[in-house]
């Protein structure tokens, strides 16, 4: 049996899919108020337990039983005012993930990071798995949450946990585009006139459950991955969503200063609204320093062949599509 936390987002409902399709039995963590729209076609297939991986005691006897874990679970926000609320679910979470997993001998963690774990290096090389955290300004707090948390699972490997990492970038999918990166796949849908100058690094969201099975089959252990199909750039990511849509692409550069003051004005309307935006003062400064990812290894060990940036987006768009009957 298989322990999913975080099941119902976006990559934890297509992993917990796979699992399920490649005939693993699934016991999934959720919250009592969660969205459960990713995951309708299947929920009556899975053991649903309501928790929490701040509630030690309880996150312990759901996890009973567990063969493998999947850790999934994590709050991602580009907003300064939520460090304190990450750093306690993705570092503290993980920790307890990971003690769990140590107390009650599981055979196999994978942890679903992410590259912003891998920090942000001032010169231009791309970025592997031997990379090593440098403190940055260009560092967001998600950033260093993630790379706390990884921390946690690293101790936990030196205190015998059998378990791989898995960074994947951004990841593209049908999935709420009201939350995460799915949301500019809406913006597209709503005929903006404006994109930003820079670069996307992504992954299809199947390519992450492709290496889930495969680390969980193989005896692969005590080592990361980088999950990365390529890089595009804002402008040719929007063209692309748009053709598929159906709608008219973007035209409209937004300049620097304009991004910037955007990002006060998004800044102060989250503070009233409770909701976050799109730009924030952090996703500008990635912006201005984008990175470039070597996933090469991967494809050596994982046998991971990644899918193509058009495919990505026509599947991504068509399940959409279908979802919010466009």
């Amino acid at each position: 049996m298989v322990f999913v936390t975080g099941g119902t987002g976006l990559i934890g409902s297509f992993i917990t899919r796979r699992l399920l399709e490649e005939g693993y039995k699934v016991r999934a963590l959720r919250r009592a108020d969660c969205d459960m729209n990713l995951v309708a076609d299947f929920e009556g297939d899975v053991e649903w337990i309501e928790g929490d991986v701040l509630d030690v005691e309880g996150l312990v006897e759901a996890m009973k039983g567990a063969e493998m874990v999947v850790h999934n679970a994590a709050i991602v926000s580009f907003y300064q005012q939520d460090a304190d609320r990450m750093r306690l679910i993705n570092v503290e979470g993980t920790a307890n993930v990971v003690n769990a997993c140590l107390d009650l001998g599981v055979k196999k963690l994978c942890h679903i990071s992410s590259v912003a774990a891998l920090g942000r290096s001032e010169s231009n090389k791309p970025l592997d798995e031997k990379t090593k955290w440098e403190e940055s300004e260009f560092n967001t707090a998600y950033a260093r949450s993630k790379y706390l948390s990884e921390l946690q699972v690293w101790r936990g490997v030196e205190e015998g946990l059998n378990a791989v990492v898995l960074n994947p970038s951004i990841v593209l999918g049908p999935g709420d585009w009201d939350k995460s990166s799915t949301k500019l796949f809406q913006q597209v849908w709503k005929n903006s006139k404006y994109y930003v100058d820079g670069y996307l690094n992504y992954v299809d969201v199947r390519d992450i459950t492709k290496a889930v099975v495969k680390a969980f089959s193989s005896d692969i252990s005590g080592e990361r991955f980088v999950l990365n199909g390529g890089r595009v750039s804002y402008y040719d990511f929007y063209k692309e969503v748009a053709e598929n849509f159906g709608r008219k692409a973007p035209d409209f550069k937004v300049s620097s200063w304009l991004l910037k003051s955007l990002a006060r004005l998004g800044g102060m309307m989250s503070v009233f609204t409770g909701k976050s935006h799109l730009v924030s003062k952090e996703t500008v400064r990635l912006l201005q320093h984008p990175s470039q990812y070597d996933s090469s290894k991967a494809e050596r060990l994982l046998d991971l062949k990644y899918t193509s940036f058009e495919e990505s987006i026509s599947w991504s768009c068509k399940g959409l599509s279908q979802r919010y009957g466009l």
